[in-house]
């Protein structure tokens, strides 16, 4: 009973922005097609019952929805930019942008990134002229790098063989620009140009699953276009820019996965999944307190498919997954269970050197420009091969950094600092970290001239360059688990406790002068009493 309650109250507390994550189904090529709230006919194998068969219900969704995003909308920089900017190229360049950045990435996150973009590239033809290195030095941090480079490309296309102009509809978006899938074209059409057509990202998807009580795999190919077809049906004509943004922000600050908020929901009247657990919360109650007459059915009376006790539905839950009372509205969606991540380890080497002006410097590498992390730049790194004991990889690893060390490198001088672990979206990697600190001369440890080794780009950068460049957040956590190595005298400079990046040897002078020519820290007593001479 309890966990019934649970499952029909609304959790407040929750965090805002918990749950908003742009999320969209598998990419197909449809062609997005605009829809006057007409549902295509319904199939032997669906039902009405998950469908919205009445103009009056739509036309009621869409003013309650609506009625609720005026008044509750979140404020973020690219509404208002969308609000404000009168060029229709330069509001779709900048929807454009926010989606792009939304994609499996939290609001929260995207805010600064985007104001920083928009800052440095208020336009197409700006970012058409940027290079691919300050686009990821900009994106590094944001995940799924891929993203970045691909927006560029287009908007160079836009440039060169657009004339500089935006496709126009959503149809033209999908056709033109590289990159630019079904969810992203209907939204920058809809709420840059005003067309009327739907959007389907991870947050429509679980508001449209609850209120029809859609509980087939929502990431199947038939399941996914009866959510598209609900989601042009639905779309309010005269605003649907707005109704596509008040539906996103239903799913991410209302209709969240886990604990929805349902009593303030604008549309619980037409919520299925929630008209559901209502019923047998009631017959619940009455059972407890003994009203329900003792021939009564054991179960509430719930409307349900009518398809479905024949099994014939292709849009009910299957016979193997029954509703659970005790999760209630959260029974939807429902997907099939995902590939656990594949678990990789690679060997990575933090090389240091003492640069021209004493500073400490650290050598990082280009990455490919095609594949995972494409162009983004790392500490030497080398896959764990399979079958190698760990002196085997040791000794492959110093084989890999020497030709930028310069110098013959002693495997003894490779410090273990421990392990990093990072998931990225289908691979579990674990980075297994050395230092190696090089002495001698700037000009020697600088290994061969750029131009004469074979190999990926490679630069050395001191503590300042490296935050700034276009490395990963994989990167940038093997850089902290240097710094508390080098903190517990692991790392370089073993047993002096320096902060990572400080020079050794510049340490080691401060520490002689310290104690060649200035006071001790601390006095005795009698020394403190002691007047001073001459006084």
């Amino acid at each position: 009973m309890s966990k019934l309650r649970a499952a029909a109250r609304s959790g407040r507390g929750l965090q805002q922005g918990a749950g908003d994550v742009r999320k969209s189904p598998r990419r197909r090529r449809e062609t997005v097609s605009s829809h006057k709230g007409v549902l295509p006919p319904v199939s032997a194998q669906q039902s009405a019952y998950h469908l919205f068969s009445h103009p009056a219900e739509i036309e009621a969704f869409r003013k309650n929805l609506l009625a609720w995003y005026d008044k509750c909308k979140r404020d973020l920089p690219w509404r208002k930019l969308a609000a404000s900017e009168s060029d229709t190229n330069r509001r779709a360049y900048a929807v454009w942008v926010s989606e792009i950045m939304l994609q499996q990435t939290q609001v929260a996150t995207v805010i600064d990134y985007y104001n920083r973009w928009m800052q440095k590239w208020p336009t197409l033809q700006a970012l058409a002229r940027a290079s691919l290195e300050d686009v990821n030095e900009l994106w590094a941090g944001l995940g799924y790098y891929s993203r970045g480079k691909r927006l560029q490309e287009a908007a160079q296309k836009v440039v060169s063989e657009l004339a500089g102009q935006m496709p126009g509809t959503a149809e033209e978006l999908q056709t033109l620009l590289p990159g630019v899938g079904r969810y992203t074209a209907g939204a920058i059409a809809s709420i840059s140009y005003g067309q009327a057509t739907g959007v389907v990202d991870g947050n429509v998807i679980r508001v449209l699953c609850r209120v029809r009580c859609i509980g087939a795999d929502s990431s199947s190919p038939a399941v996914a276009d009866r959510l598209w077809d609900l989601a042009h049906a639905l779309v309010d004509p005269a605003r649907p820019g707005d109704f596509n943004q008040a539906m996103m922000e239903l799913g991410a600050t209302v209709c969240t996965p886990r604990v929805p908020l349902c009593l303030e929901c604008p549309v619980k009247q037409h919520c299925r999944a929630r008209c559901r657990v209502e019923k047998e919360l009631e017959f619940a109650s009455k059972r407890l307190l003994g009203k329900a007459a003792s021939s009564c059915s054991q179960a509430p009376d719930i409307e349900e498919c009518a398809a479905a006790a024949a099994g014939s539905c292709s849009l009910c839950p299957p016979a193997t997954e029954p509703w659970d009372s005790r999760l209630g509205v959260a029974n939807f969606p429902r997907r099939a269970a995902k590939k656990p991540p594949r678990a990789e380890r690679t060997a990575t080497c933090v090389l240091e050197r003492r640069g021209h002006r004493g500073e400490p410097e650290y050598l990082i590498v280009q990455r490919p420009n095609s594949g995972l992390l494409a162009g983004l730049w790392e500490f030497p790194s080398l896959p764990w091969g399979p079958g190698l004991t760990e002196k085997q990889q040791r000794e492959a690893l110093l084989g890999h950094v020497q030709a930028w060390a310069g110098e013959a490198v002693a495997g003894g001088r490779l410090q273990h600092i421990g392990e990093v672990g990072h998931v990225f979206s289908h691979i579990h990697q674990t980075y297994v970290v050395y230092s190696l600190l090089l002495g001698g001369d700037p000009e020697v440890a600088a290994g061969g001239r750029a131009e004469e080794l074979q190999g990926p780009a490679f630069r050395w950068v001191t503590q300042a360059e490296f935050q700034q460049s276009a490395v990963s957040t994989a990167m940038k956590k093997v850089w902290k688990a240097c710094e508390r190595g080098s903190c517990e005298g692991r790392g370089p400079g073993k047993g002096c406790k320096r902060k990572w990046g400080a020079d050794p040897l510049r340490a080691s002078q401060l520490k002689v002068e310290a104690e060649g020519s200035l006071p001790p820290r601390q006095l005795s007593l009698d020394a403190f009493l002691k007047a001073p001479a001459g006084k």
